[in-house]
């Protein structure tokens, strides 16, 4: 046995193993599971095991749902949905501080069945996991309490279907479940296939503090349980997982009510400045990649470093990364612990190898691994190009690459060289330097000199392929909750596109006008070459330009190099704003007459200068907040622009529903691609004229006049459109949400409303995402 000199000469350490007699002695008492479904659990069926990653062997035998469990499930939750949504707020407050309670009780049985059933180390799962978790339930109890106040007229969904993996079993459950059941929906949730035991115990506690039945439901299985409850009765989807899962399920709901939200794959950059505090960012990078052995969405799996300290920093690192120790995730000493599944340890060793092949060189430390069990030990593949399909592809193991930048400007570049958007790291001791990265980088979630920093008031979720919606805080709430309903209003019918103009009966003794589109701030003649006959009361009005997938693919082109709007301050968009609605109101009588001719209310002009008052009012006020996470952090909560949007407009009110859509999506800064009303869009087309006279930069807003569904399918197809608004008929809604799945772009599609009351914070809400930035504050 080793003396403390010894001891204190090689720093070794001895190991300190966690008791798991409790979690075995539970498990063999109450395995083989069935469902929980209504209060209590069904009967085992249809069993598979579910095994320690640690060491290979089965820990149960878990019930593999099917479409009848599922289908039992949600009808529960709907049989139990009207008396627990009507339950005053107070009294869901108490279950859910009940369930924290509960779940503080068990906070070392948990800890230690999470480590079992996926194989990360008990100092994750009792330090961050485990706490983190009742965090949310605690934090959604004030929710609960304060819904009236906060989110007034809004709704619960109804019945929810959540969908988590298997890297954070106990924390994505709470994630979910708590905001769902604050705001006042039941649920059907599905654990990960490969770690459904920390649900199952849940479902225990969700007895143990009484909740009435029904209200939580949940139902293990494999992917196809998952789709199941996808196909089911529910209101609302909310998933955690793959990309390419994601975009299966955007296509599977697209034709349906159900509200979605997604959080999904990425390959997130570590930014490292020259001005870093080096030691710091190699403590960041163990955090970020070697956390839960890499095994996280927002691990930060590309490191770029300036080449000035490049080889300082790898140096650094390769000292670090033989430090660290993989072994029993029982043991308090182990930083890394087992992969979670056989299946995911040969994913991660082909990627590494896909890596190494591709130029890369692989730097490991020398160590034993385990003989049982899944392990890998924690690398880095530098010299990895962005082309390396190491550096595209996310491979959720211990592995980081390294790629070396020279200016701010390229490692911007490199940084949103990824379809994903989920998170950044950016290390500098220059504040100004890293809050400039940070608004340049496409992510919903920033650190500054700290990564994998969580809280329950703080939203989570990504940009691009990273999927939409937050989960957490304020808008992670407003993601279980339903806005107040819109009354419908029938639309004019379609032109018919295929019908030729007439030249006698468009025939005038005037000077001929030419109406075009409007793509990059100048008028500009289809690609087509065709036009369409508008008509209004039997009589033909006179010709648009009919537009095309090409003058769709122009006009993004133009808005994309519009991106200068968005970095205006608010005061400066708002007076554009203020000019369009001055050169407007100046030219009211022509525009009025138009309507006039059109069969259309005269008085949608006045409305609409109105309306971009409103909006001009809401560019510099429509503020983010400052969150009051647990950690010496300042969490802000940023609106930003989408980007580039598509704007499907109605084709009734074709002056007030364009610019009702248009100029809240411009006064948040946005670039926006429009499509105006079909049957009469001359007055969309009238419009530009008065952009032109208003300062509105070429390229901000560009119309495309035509057939609205084609145009919208090319638009919600389109890779460089990062979201999308469609006003339209059923067909037309489930077209654009299912086309939209190529870049998982986010959809707003409702029906035509009356749209002189149709202004508000939730357009504002729906123009912007939230990035969370956190930056260190205070010691």
């Amino acid at each position: 046995m080793p003396t403390v000199n010894d001891i204190l000469d090689s720093m070794d350490y001895g190991p300190a193993p966690e008791a798991a007699g409790e979690v075995t002695a539970w498990l063999t008492a109450r395995a083989p599971f069935g469902h929980f479904i209504d209060g209590s659990f069904t009967a085992p069926a249809d069993t598979f095991a579910t095994d320690n990653p640690a060491t290979g062997e089965a820990l149960a035998q878990v019930s593999q749902g099917s479409a009848q469990d599922v289908a039992l499930a949600v009808k529960a939750a709907r049989k139990a949905a009207p008396k627990w949504a009507g339950l005053a707020g107070h009294e869901r407050a108490k279950y859910l501080y009940a369930i924290a309670r509960h779940l503080q009780k068990r906070a070392r049985f948990l800890a230690v069945l999470e480590v079992l059933d996926n194989g990360k180390p008990i100092r994750e799962t009792r330090d961050i996991d485990v706490p983190l978790a009742i965090r949310h339930f605690y934090h959604h109890a004030g929710w609960a309490e304060l819904l009236t106040d906060e989110f007034p007229d809004h709704t619960p969904h109804g019945v929810c279907g959540q969908i988590i993996p298997w890297n954070f079993p106990l924390l994505m459950l709470a994630w979910k479940i708590a905001p769902a059941l604050a705001a006042g929906n039941t649920m059907v949730l599905k654990p990960a296939e490969y770690t459904p035991l920390t649900a199952l115990a849940f479902a225990e506690i969700c007895a143990e503090v009484g909740l009435p039945k029904g209200v939580v439901n949940i139902v293990t299985g494999d992917g196809a349980t998952g789709a199941a409850l996808v196909a089911s009765d529910v209101d609302k989807i909310a998933f955690t997982g793959s990309t390419d899962v994601g975009r299966t399920i955007r296509r599977a709901t697209a034709g349906t009510p159900k509200a979605l939200t997604l959080e999904l794959g990425g390959k997130s950059p570590f930014i490292v400045f020259p001005d870093a505090d080096l030691d710091a960012a190699v403590e960041g990078v163990v955090d970020a990649i070697w956390f839960n052995q890499g095994e996280v969405c927002c691990a930060g799996s590309r490191i770029l470093v300036s080449e000035a300290i490049a080889r300082d920093f790898t140096d650094r690192l390769r000292a670090r990364l033989g430090k660290l120790r993989v072994g029993d995730p029982l043991d308090k000493c182990t930083d890394l612990g087992a992969i979670v599944h056989p299946t995911q340890l040969t994913r991660i060793r082909d990627l590494v190898s896909a890596g190494e092949a591709a130029g890369a060189t692989l730097i490991q430390p020398e160590m034993q691994l385990p003989a049982k069990g899944c392990y890998f030990a924690p690398g880095l593949l530098v010299g990895a190009e962005p082309a390396n399909p190491a550096s595209a592809e996310e491979i959720f193991g211990p592995v980081a690459t390294v790629t070396t930048f020279r200016t701010p400007a390229e490692a911007v570049q490199l940084a949103n060289n990824t379809r994903y958007g989920l998170s950044a790291s950016i290390w500098s001791e220059n504040i100004t330097l890293a809050l400039d990265i940070a608004a340049q980088v496409k992510a919903g979630v920033v650190w500054v000199n700290c990564t994998n920093q969580f809280d329950a008031a703080a939203g989570f979720g990504g940009m691009r392929e990273s999927g939409f919606g937050r989960e957490g805080g304020r808008e992670g709430m407003a993601a279980y909750l339903r806005a107040p309903e819109v009354k419908s209003k029938p639309e004019a019918s379609a032109p018919d596109f295929k019908a030729m103009p007439s030249p006698a009966t468009l025939a005038s003794s005037g000077i001929d006008r030419t109406p075009k589109l409007y793509i990059g701030g100048k008028q500009v003649r289809p690609d087509s070459g065709h036009s369409y006959t508008i008509t209004a009361k039997g009589r033909e009005l006179g010709l648009a330009p009919l537009g095309s997938r090409k003058d769709i693919r122009n006009a993004v082109e133009a808005a994309h190099k519009a991106g200068a709007w968005g970095k205006q301050t608010g005061h400066n968009r708002a007076q554009v704003l203020y000019y369009i609605a001055e050169n407007l109101a100046a030219r009211q009588g022509e525009f009025e007459a138009r309507l006039k001719e059109a069969g259309h209310d005269a008085s949608e002009v006045a409305a609409t200068v109105a309306r971009a008052f409103y909006y001009a009012a809401w560019a510099d006020k429509f503020d983010g907040a400052v969150k009051s996470t647990q950690s010496a952090k300042i969490t802000l909560a940023m609106h930003e622009p989408w980007g580039v949007m598509g704007v499907a407009c109605p084709d009734a009110s074709p002056l007030l529903g364009f610019a009702s859509l248009v100029l809240p999506a411009i006064a948040m800064g946005n670039r926006v691609v429009a499509v105006p009303a079909q049957s009469m869009p001359l007055l969309a087309t009238d419009l530009y004229q008065v952009f032109d006279t208003s300062d509105l930069p070429g390229g901000v807003v560009n119309i495309v006049t035509g057939p609205r569904d084609d145009l919208a399918k090319t638009l919600a197809q389109h890779d460089d459109v990062a979201a999308m608004w469609y006003c339209g008929d059923a067909q037309g809604r489930e077209m654009v949400k299912g086309e939209s799945a190529g870049n998982l772009k986010a959809i707003w599609a409702f029906e035509n409303r009356d749209w002189r009351d149709a202004q508000g914070r939730e357009l504002l809400n729906r123009a912007t995402q939230i990035k969370t930035i956190w930056v260190p504050y205070g010691e």
